[in-house]
This record gives structure tokens, C-alpha cells and sequence, in this order.
């Protein structure tokens, strides 16, 4: 009788042989661990192989990730609006705006800053996974091609979770545009696997900046994690400021909430515009989402004027209605007496000049 402790073993062998196989057969995995080491390995946040939050964080609970498992197989049509959801015609000015935001749902924001145009996290492919027919899908179409994207001045990621970091999406902008991607440490060595010119990527650790095109991109601190794959941690998860000459916007990613956004607002602030998560969260991981009356406290913490929600509407990814967290992130932002816009996928707004609220989510569900 062959031991379950042989089947085990051959059980992991195999599994490891088929995990390194996916690794070369699947680009959109991205880097492995050994290529992605040496850009990571001197920066003081990583240790034992892996870049570690401030704050202690766990992104799920030990022992939960079967019954997780479990319930994002049977939630049914929990997270999807009953309705087909509105896109707007996105407007693209000849020329950059003073201080503007597009939004082309998730968290893919094109943000004119002085003059000058930032493409935050595009995802313009149907699904956030490595395979092309499993995985989250979208729940509307994006608004515009990259073909029809204005000239973009620089890419900043926030890490390289599918939904932030797309393969299909990185190679066409490296492709068609003369733009350079700054990126926190370890995610260059994803761009370099799918060709991005290493050139074209400047890589940093919080509170370290880059000048591109005249605007000061700051890597800014966040609490999350990442990974692609098995492997978890190797590179690293930021916020991004972003400024101008005259204007500042601060672009938050995919974080949890920590005290220490009131440090980056001393240090960095105030902010004219602050693009901040308000889905996709869970009791069960609360440390790595931040939730919609957390995005206020945020926004709040850093010194932000006007508010525009991200990381929502577009993949179902939790458990909560798909209009919970801008019906939530609205009562918040009333209470507290925070100014924010929502708008449409595909709507590009004035940041100085806002327009007048509309509510177009409220019938969707």
C-alpha cells in the first residue's frame, strides 16, 4: 500500500510542476519570484522575501479560504445591478486640462493635471484573471478604445492585482504610446516580461518620486498586498500622488484604511481631488478594503477637496449590492460635509468646475 504521505508529496510535486509550467505558458502571470527579488530586495519593507503593510494586515482569515471559495460559487446575482449600466461619451480636450478625471470604470481614471495626462491602473479587458474565459467579467462595455486615447504623459500602477495590472492593456499602451510607467518596486519586472522597454519604467518605493513631464509622481504609502499567482507579497502595493505646478490629485488605489493617511496628508497636502476605493470590501478583510464611510475618513485624513469614488461598478468582486457602496460613500461624504462627484463610466469631469449631481445609479440596483 502506497502511504498518504508519498501521495501527498507526489501530490505537491506535481502541483509545483504544473504551477512553474503555467508560469512559462501564461504570460499574463507576470515576473516570477526570482526575477522580480533583485528590485525588491533592498527596500526596507521587505523581509523574508516578501514587502510587508505598516500596520499588521491579514487579508483573510486563517482556515476561510474554502468556505470563501464556496460562497463566491453559489452568491448568484449579488454584487450585479438589475439594470444595464449608463456609459457617457468620454471627451478627450486637444489639449489637458487644468484638473480633471475620467473615469472608465473599476479603477482605470485618466487625470489632467496641469496640462498634463496620468492613466491610472488600465484594465481594458474583459476579465481580471490570467485565463480569457474564467473570472470575474465585466458588467458594462469600456467606454473607449485605447486606440482613441489622447497622447498620455505617464502610467502609474497602484500593484499588480488583475484588476490594476493588465497584461493586454500594458503591451498595447507600450505599443501605441510614447509614455513612460512608473510603477512600485517589483512590478517593473512584470513589465519587463511582456516587453515594456525598461526605459520606459521607473520603479519606486514609498516616498520616492519621479519627474515626468513636469509632474512630481510621489509613491505614496497603502495598505493591501499583491500577487498574481501562488506567490504572495513579492512586489510591492502603493497610493500615487499626483502634482502639478499648481494642482495636486491624489490617487489611492487599493487600500485598506491605516491612521497613517493623515502622516501622508501632512506631508503631501493638501489635494485638490482624491480618487479613492469604496468597493469591493468585507468584514472578512477588512484590513486590505477600506469601506465607503472609511474612503470619507480618508479623504478627510489626507486634505482632500473633491472627492471621486473608484474601485467599483465595473467587476464583482465581494458580497455587498452592486449600488451599496456609492449609495454608502454618499451618506458619508453628506454627513461629514465632503464635496464629491460620481460619474458615469466614460464621464470626464471638471474638477474646478463640477457639475450638478445626478444620481444616475439609484434605478439600477
Amino acid at each position: 500500500m502506497i502511504g498518504r504521505g508519498v501521495l501527498v508529496a507526489a501530490a505537491a510535486a506535481a502541483a509545483g510542476w504544473v504551477a512553474r509550467a503555467a508560469w512559462g505558458a501564461v504570460p499574463a502571470l507576470g515576473a516570477s519570484r526570482a526575477a522580480i527579488k533583485p528590485y525588491a530586495a533592498a527596500s526596507p519593507r521587505y523581509r523574508d522575501s516578501r514587502f510587508h503593510n505598516s500596520d499588521p494586515s491579514s487579508s483573510l482569515p486563517a482556515g476561510s479560504q474554502s468556505g470563501l471559495a464556496k460562497a463566491f460559487l453559489t452568491r448568484g446575482t449579488t454584487g450585479r445591478p438589475r439594470r444595464e449600466i449608463p456609459l457617457a461619451t468620454p471627451l478627450a480636450p486637444a489639449a489637458a486640462g487644468e484638473l480633471a478625471v475620467t473615469w472608465f470604470g473599476h479603477s482605470s481614471v485618466l487625470v489632467e493635471v496641469d496640462g498634463r495626462r496620468v492613466l491610472a491602473d488600465p484594465v481594458w479587458s474583459e476579465r481580471v484573471s490570467p485565463s480569457s474565459v474564467v473570472g470575474p467579467a465585466r458588467m458594462h462595455p469600456v467606454p473607449m478604445s485605447l486606440a482613441d486615447l489622447p497622447a498620455i504623459d505617464a502610467v502609474v500602477i497602484s500593484h499588480d492585482h488583475y484588476d490594476h495590472l493588465d497584461q493586454a492593456t500594458v503591451t498595447a499602451l507600450a505599443r501605441t504610446q510614447e509614455t513612460v510607467f512608473v510603477v512600485p518596486l517589483g512590478v517593473g519586472a512584470h513589465l519587463r516580461r511582456w516587453n515594456v522597454p525598461d526605459e520606459r519604467i521607473v520603479e519606486l518605493d514609498w516616498d520616492e518620486q519621479a519627474e515626468v513631464a513636469g509632474l512630481t509622481l510621489t509613491c505614496t504609502e497603502a495598505r493591501h498586498f499583491s500577487g498574481r499567482g501562488i506567490a504572495r507579497d513579492t512586489t510591492l502595493w502603493a497610493s500615487w500622488v499626483i502634482a502639478g505646478p499648481q494642482r495636486k490629485v491624489f490617487f489611492g488605489g487599493d487600500s485598506g484604511y491605516t491612521p497613517r493617511f493623515a502622516d501622508l496628508g501632512r506631508a503631501h497636502g493638501p489635494f485638490d481631488v482624491t480618487l479613492l476605493p469604496v468597493g469591493a470590501y468585507d468584514e472578512r478583510w477588512p484590513d486590505i478594503h477600506m469601506n465607503p464611510e472609511e474612503a470619507v475618513r480618508t479623504h478627510l485624513d489626507v486634505g482632500g477637496a473633491l472627492l471621486i469614488p473608484i474601485h467599483w461598478a465595473t467587476f464583482n468582486l465581494a458580497f455587498h449590492p452592486w449600488g451599496e457602496p456609492i449609495a454608502r460613500v454618499a451618506d458619508a461624504a453628506a454627513a461629514a460635509g465632503v464635496t464629491m462627484a460620481v460619474p458615469m463610466v466614460g464621464q470626464r469631469i471638471d474638477a474646478l468646475r463640477p457639475p450638478t449631481q445626478k444620481t444616475w445609479w439609484d434605478e439600477l440596483g
